[in-house]
């Protein structure tokens, strides 16, 4: 069928055709330059045929390199056409004949595919027949090059010219999408793709048998050491790979999608003998790739609808369903959560091949990217390399019987599991650590899993110069169905000229890392549990108590009756003009001042000792505390902000208009909610409102430092939503649907998630118009 599309706009779609030709020469470049490679050697092959001590008969060098002397010619034609009419662009530039005519020479690539087969047993046989000459000088050359084409015939003579085409087809549906129908190319390029497309089916029915009928030799030497799912950086784009490491390569394979019923199968995507592989170092000057970032909002949504299907894959099977219904709601659930893992990890993880070619993965934690470099780095100690093509496609295929991690992601396939993770906060005392061998500057950072990834959660102060760091610093964490909780120990580095610089950032030293199982039964009694976890002859001392999910929706007011964390907002301070909580102003002023550009400010968790002593001082309106506040880490400030809002006995928004504000945001129709939301904003108590609006023109300040801080309006919205707008009750004011039963899980999320967007739309808001009286009382003393 026909591509049909509408009109784009004619210099969009003139900018758009050019991009996607200055790709398609760029990568031609690179297919030349790899042909030119393979043929290199071909005219002395051929000419020592004719010697009494030939390396190859003629015979077997025309089998070998059948139809790649064609494949260049055709694509040197192709490049340089195409060069300078990209040059001199214009949107009456045509290029629609050099494609029609490339795709009509597809033939070369049929004859090449046919002669595959023999090409690759020539060669092999060719190897083996030659190994005798290995200890001749003369002729060791000629060996060594045949040894390389063994291994390079079948990524670059297989695979490379039927990626050309499949390239070239992508990039005739990218152009067609920016090609007027009255252009003279569209007919062209429309051709061009039936002829590729065509092509491609047939070349795929008759490789796709090859592939499944080999398996893997019984007593193979090469082992797997560890294998996991990984997002790949491909041109800009997010990629799901399954990443195995055997004992003498890493290899990155894609996994096939299932048809009819058939087998789990991969495709091999690249691989790097182990004694090749390096981390790529970044100089300064070098160009990192930018990864491509997803909106919070977007993650957020995908995590509510993974804890939905879940809870209907509960609700089927307490109702005794058939097993079909719970099929397709697991499939969902496993799209959900590829989708989640493929868009969640932002930190790169770069793995360098000497033959010049580097990868980017993206994953979650620095303790996950530390474990694949260190199992790496052990096993290039003492590890060979010898693999033939035959060997690699066997390989492959091996990995479905080899994988050890079977469900995407990692670890939240566990619809089975009638506990599937802790909700709720997580009160972590990090003590201190023994068993350094020398005086270094130490810190840790706290890790989680949610919804199968790692997070950082807390980060300790750096203790300087020991050897016995005495932390005893308190985190509380909050818990989104964490199973395990992480802890690394870092080197810190003050001279950033010595510093080593991987994967495009600078990173401190990790001196350690190890992690507990959070154990349900054994955090249920409330009480602190003291561990101890080991690492490289580390030895850090823990406490970790648990609060449950059910417990924290409460909204815990201070039980001090008098004082700044024992009263409502209306009556905080002294003076009327000033209804802005004289806490709230401190706060915000000494984030302000020195806070604004701390990566995860509001986020990250302040030191729980530091919290509770700047919130004694404010209780006893200790006229010290701006003092203290100056000499506090920031992030401890935050906290105190935070807990302040959060111990009100009832919540900034009030529980009276808090179900309303729930279902205005639900509205659909936007002027409607527009109505609504800023009718119920002013509906506010006026302490409560200016209070409000003080905070909100704060966090869009924050905000405007994302770039710096990595807290967008969604990120504040998500960590200010609950402690605003929480109501005292437990229960939820969300109505439901009665014949739509909602389980706690489900309750918990859309509450929160409904919070969030609340305090979102607001922050959203260009302006809130507001009576001017109420705009004025935000000015402030700084008396108590």
């Amino acid at each position: 069928a026909l591509l049909i599309i509408p009109e784009p706009d004619l210099e969009k779609g003139l900018e758009m055709r050019k991009w996607v030709l200055s790709g398609i020469l760029a990568s031609e470049e690179t297919y030349l330059s790899h042909l030119e490679a393979l043929l290199l050697p071909m005219k002395p092959l051929k000419a020592a045929a004719t010697t009494s001590q030939p390396v190859l008969t003629s015979q077997q060098i025309e089998t070998i390199f059948f139809k790649v002397p064609e494949l260049y010619e055709i694509h040197k034609e192709f490049y340089d056409g195409l060069f300078p009419r990209v040059q001199q662009w214009s949107h009456q530039q045509r290029v629609g004949d050099l494609f029609q005519k490339l795709a009509s020479q597809l033939g070369v690539y049929r004859a090449f595919v046919d002669n595959y087969e023999v090409a690759m047993e020539t060669a092999e046989k060719c190897c083996q027949a030659n190994a005798q000459f290995a200890e001749i000088s003369e002729v060791m050359s000629w060996y060594l090059f045949l040894m390389f084409l063994r291994l390079f015939f079948f990524t670059a003579l297989l695979y490379k010219p039927v990626d050309r085409v499949t390239r070239s087809t992508l990039v005739l549906h990218d152009l067609l999408k920016h090609t007027p129908v009255s252009h003279p190319d569209h007919p062209l390029l429309q051709d061009a793709l039936r002829i590729s497309q065509n092509f491609l089916s047939s070349i795929n029915e008759e490789i796709t048998p090859r592939r499944q009928s080999m398996t893997v030799k019984k007593g193979e030497h090469r082992q797997l050491l560890k294998d996991s799912f990984m997002v790949e950086l491909v041109e800009g784009a997010r990629k799901l790979r399954h990443v195995f490491l055997f004992t003498d390569l890493f290899l990155c394979a894609k996994l096939k999608k299932q048809i009819g019923g058939k087998s789990q199968q991969y495709d091999c995507k690249w691989y790097i003998p182990l004694t090749d592989l390096s981390f790529q170092m970044v100089d300064e000057s070098e160009a990192v790739p930018n990864i491509p970032l997803v909106p919070d909002e977007e993650l957020d949504a995908m995590k509510i609808k993974i804890s939905q299907i879940k809870n209907d894959i509960q609700r089927e099977k307490r109702a005794n369903k058939g097993s079909k219904v719970i099929e397709r709601l697991k499939k969902k659930l496993s799209e959900q959560e590829s989708l989640l893992l493929l868009m969640s990890p932002n930190m790169a993880f770069r793995v360098h091949n000497r033959n010049g070619k580097s990868y980017t993965f993206l994953i979650s934690s620095d303790y996950e990217r530390a474990e694949w470099r260190e199992n790496i780095r052990e096993q290039q100690k003492k590890c060979d390399f010898s693999l033939t093509s035959v060997e690699l496609q066997m390989l492959t295929n091996s990995c479905v019987k080899l994988q050890t991690v079977h469900n995407i992601p990692l670890t939240i396939n566990k619809e089975d599991d009638e506990s599937p993770g802790l909700y709720g906060f997580l009160n972590v005392i990090v003590h201190s650590a023994t068993g350094f061998k020398q005086s270094s500057n130490l810190y840790c950072t706290l890790e989680v899993d949610s919804f199968g990834y790692f997070v950082n959660k807390a980060k300790t102060r750096v203790y300087r110069d020991t050897t016995e760091p005495n932390w005893n610093e308190e985190f509380e964490i909050e818990l989104e169905g964490s199973q395990t909780l992480r802890i690394l120990c870092y080197e810190k580095c003050y001279n950033k000229t010595k510093l080593t610089k991987e994967d495009g950032e600078s990173t401190d030293r990790i001196m350690g890392k190890g992690q507990i199982q959070l154990d349900p039964q054994a955090l249920q009694d409330k009480d602190w549990q003291r561990t101890v976890i080991s690492m490289n002859g580390v030895e850090v001392k823990l406490s970790v108590k648990f609060t449950s999910r059910e417990f924290s929706l409460k909204r815990m007011p201070s039980r001090k009756q008098t004082g700044v964390f024992g009263v409502k907002i209306a009556i905080v301070t002294k003076r009327e003009r000033s209804k802005v909580p004289y806490i709230v102003r401190q706060c915000v002023e000494e984030i302000e001042r020195r806070g604004m550009e701390e990566v995860g400010i509001y986020r990250v968790s302040g030191v729980a000792t530091d919290i509770q002593a700047l919130k004694a001082a404010f209780d006893v309106n200790n006229k010290d505390v701006s003092v203290m506040m100056s000499e506090m880490d920031v992030n401890a400030i935050a906290g105190t902000l935070k807990l302040y809002f959060r111990e009100l006995p009832e919540p900034l928004f009030t529980d009276e208009l808090y179900p309303n504000f729930a279902e205005g945001i639900a509205l659909s129709d936007p002027v409607a909610k527009e109505s609504c939301m800023l009718n119920l904003l002013l509906s506010l108590p006026e302490p409560n409102l200016v209070t409000f609006l003080f905070l909100l023109d704060h966090l869009k300040r924050v905000a405007e430092r994302e770039s710096v801080n990595k807290m967008s309006l969604h990120n504040l919205a998500t960590v200010f939503g609950p402690t605003l707008l929480r109501p005292s009750e437990k229960d939820s004011k969300i109505p439901a649907n009665p014949t739509q039963p909602i389980t706690m899980t489900d309750s918990w999320s859309l509450e929160v998630m409904s919070q969030v967007q609340v305090l979102l739309y607001f922050l959203q808001l260009e302006t809130i118009p507001t009576p001017d009286s109420k705009r004025q009382s935000i000015l402030f003393s700084t008396e108590v």
